[in-house]
């Protein structure tokens, strides 16, 4: 690992990160492969978050490499404004039919954090073509994290993410946030307590009243808070709270779509469809920028309308449904049909919460969350230096060759849909290693 202090390492401000530690010791990766990275000094380390919950079918997919170069070679860009290319119409098709039923109509964006504010603002657009024009406010959830948008950081609840950047939209409010630890801690799988948190928004209801109220967004498994799992039944609550109310639902599923939970996206995992679903990351196995926006069909018709030359919804990107983004996801849904990886998570999903909650016990962990490949460790705070023990955790496990992240103290893992039992045991042994080591 490189110590010396690189001044070539100055220009870049890396985000989210500890800018000052890194450039002290930086962690440089140089190659991937499967599961691997390889650091710039020849050590192999195992991938134990999919790079950032994105690479599910692994690094380096022949297939996928193979449709990028391809793709570049013979249309390295086309206008997505007035026009279109083939495979921005076979990319959204094959999406379509992974989606819930209905929800068949996908707009392209390039990140998470677009796919995000795109669907607030069709949520905010469509209350107004049906004549609801009033209904402008937006509800989140407290602990949610939508992005880095100003939209998606208004509905997103995440303090250390909004403190710095003003009063951020108006007309936001939030949910209260699921965690409760009293009750659920150490649950394997979703926790039995807690649905009755959903009828928070009947509270926001009251207070706002439904008729200024345009959408409610949630993750089903708020990943970037520290991996939280929804109660058994809150879901299916605040579907019925939306439905009653003429309030759109969105659940961003920027984590947990394309395989995360054991099914292609949760809302299937857990039996609720919402009106909208955001996604990105791993539309592309993280190859090449990518988001997409799955709507419901009849939100969508609702726009067709006016006179036909009209551009019916005035938004959109420049790279928005991108030649090499399509290639990369027509190839990476081929990948995942092939090895059958959108369900491989249901399969190992016992054996990695079994794993997991082995760790229960050892020094400072508090509470352990599971659903299907994705999982938290909650670790005790040190008085007054929070989130530095599972920082400690994380670099040393990134000595022993194992790749974790961390969200203040808790330890997030979502591995690559490819993660074998031998590797599972491998990531947890590096955690529990870690652990009894660190103060």
């Amino acid at each position: 690992m490189t110590t010396a202090r690189d001044p070539r390492l100055d220009a870049y401000w890396m985000p989210f990160t500890a800018n000052r530690q890194f450039k002290q010791a930086p962690r440089q990766l140089v190659r991937a492969e499967g599961m691997h990275y390889w650091t710039d000094d020849g050590r192999q380390v195992l991938d134990g978050v999919a790079g950032l919950w994105c690479v599910n079918a692994g690094h380096g997919r022949p297939r996928i490499v193979r449709a990028i170069q391809e793709q570049a070679a013979e249309l390295d860009y086309a206008p997505p404004f007035q026009m279109g290319h083939p495979k921005a119409f076979e990319l959204a098709g094959r999406l379509a039919e992974l989606a819930p039923a209905g929800l068949d109509r996908v707009f392209f964006t390039n990140s998470g954090s677009e796919s995000v504010e795109t669907a607030l603002k069709i949520a905010l657009a469509w209350q107004r073509l049906r004549g609801q024009g009033s209904r402008t406010r937006l509800i989140g959830r407290e602990r949610g994290y939508h992005g880095v948008n100003f939209g998606g950081m208004s509905v997103g609840g995440i303090v250390g993410n909004r403190k710095m950047f003003g009063t951020l939209l108006g007309g936001v409010d939030h949910l209260r946030h699921t965690h409760d630890p009293a009750r659920n801690a150490f649950t394997v799988g979703q926790p039995a307590h807690g649905a009755e948190l959903a009828d928070d928004l009947e509270r926001l209801v009251a207070l706002h009243d439904a008729s200024t109220i345009a959408a409610v967004i949630v993750e089903p498994v708020a990943g970037s808070t520290g991996v939280l799992i929804p109660p058994q039944g809150y879901l299916q609550r605040l579907r019925e709270i939306c439905d009653r109310h003429g309030i759109v639902l969105i659940f961003d599923e920027v984590i947990t779509g394309f395989g995360r939970t054991g099914q292609p996206f949760a809302a299937q995992t857990y039996g609720v469809t919402p009106d909208i679903i955001t996604t990105a990351k791993g539309v592309t196995n993280g190859c090449v920028p990518m988001g997409a926006v799955f709507v419901r069909r009849g939100i969508h018709d609702d726009f067709m309308q006016g006179p036909e030359h009209l551009i019916e919804f005035a938004h959109g990107y420049t790279y928005s449904a991108h030649p090499l983004a399509c290639a990369a996801g027509l190839a990476t849904l081929d990948t995942y049909a092939e090895e059958g990886l959108l369900t491989r998570a249901a399969a190992l999903e016992g054996q990695f919460a079994e794993a997991l909650h082995g760790l229960r016990g050892l020094p400072h962990v508090i509470d352990i969350r599971n659903t299907g490949l994705v999982g938290g460790i909650e670790l005790a705070s040190r008085p007054g230096d929070p989130g530095r023990r599972a920082f400690d955790v994380f670099l040393d496990c990134f000595a022993q060759g194992v790749l974790i992240r961390t969200t203040g103290d808790t330890i997030a893992l979502s591995p690559p849909l490819i993660i074998s039992p031998e590797q599972i045991g491998r990531l947890v042994e590096a955690i529990a290693t870690a652990l009894r080591r660190v103060a």
